[in-house]
């Protein structure tokens, strides 16, 4: 037993650090590994991950705050776009077939792949100008960058894209029951124009405020076994606190190499899931 829950915990480690690198939280990671690898039941599996994202979060974000990273008026402000749409996909899930809508949010994940990938080499957005409502609700900030040493300043556009886009992913959160952080990156990298760390950073502060929302309906149902639970959450914690450190070091370049590969293994497992369930 003992040898089982060190492998567990290492494995949430592992889901952890990469999680909180790319803004998408553990669960993505540690659902297929804990069904796959550890051949858990599937609902107790979503279940477990539900609280390694909650853990992912706190471990990061607070982190990722303290290194100014996050923007707080962002995440704010596209929360309410997300919390609505997941309201609406909560609504909407009695009649919609599950399996469909995860091939097509797969394949959705799979062509934004694209732009993401055609910017691997750009270490700060250029030529961007705040729009009318970032101007108006000081969007734009800077961060510090401990490469050069100095704030990084850059500047937010396209706000009502990015909120549509948010919107979606609450959606896609409330449908299928997840944290839709590869949504999230999206929105505020290529719609918003955020810098990649700003975006990963503020993605990982609200991931964790949507997966609050659902823990206690998980908890409610029985589907988080504690046994289980508390490896998984302090691995997960362990390696997003890992991760938000690595963060605040690397380029923007280097993280957006890691979030493409990242978000194409989401996309696939997204597809097989859904085929899966036909």
């Amino acid at each position: 037993m003992a040898s089982f829950l060190s492998t567990i915990f290492l494995a949430s480690a592992v889901a952890g650090l990469l999680g909180s690198l790319v803004g998408l939280g553990g669960g993505v990671l540690l659902v297929p590994l804990l069904t796959v690898g550890f051949e858990l039941d599937f609902r107790l599996a979503v279940g477990t991950s539900i609280v390694s994202v909650i853990a992912t979060s706190s471990g990061a974000a607070a982190a990722y705050l303290r290194d100014r990273l996050t923007n707080l008026r962002v995440g704010v402000l596209l929360e309410l776009a997300t919390t609505l749409g997941a309201v609406s996909g909560a609504l909407l899930a009695p009649w919609v077939r599950e399996e469909v809508l995860f091939v097509l949010f797969g394949f959705l994940l799979l062509l934004s792949l694209v732009p993401t990938a055609a910017k691997l080499g750009e270490e700060v957005p250029r030529d961007v100008r705040n729009d009318a409502l970032a101007e108006w609700l000081r969007l734009a900030s800077s961060y510090p960058d401990p490469a050069t040493g100095r704030f990084i300043p850059y500047r937010i556009t396209r706000v009502p894209l990015g909120m549509l886009m948010m919107y979606g992913a609450g959606v896609a959160s409330g449908l299928l029951g997840i944290g839709s952080g590869a949504l999230k990156v999206l929105a505020m990298d290529t719609a918003m124009r955020l810098p990649m760390k700003v975006s990963t950073a503020t993605s990982n502060f609200m991931i964790g405020v949507t997966a609050a929302a659902s823990a206690g309906i998980y908890f409610w149902r029985g589907d988080i076994p504690p046994l289980l639970a508390a490896p998984v959450a302090l691995g997960v914690l362990a390696g997003a606190t890992v991760g938000a450190r690595l963060l605040a070091q690397l380029s923007n370049r280097a993280v957006r190499g890691v979030f493409v590969p990242v978000l194409g293994l989401v996309a696939v497992e997204m597809i097989l899931r859904g085929v899966g369930r036909l």
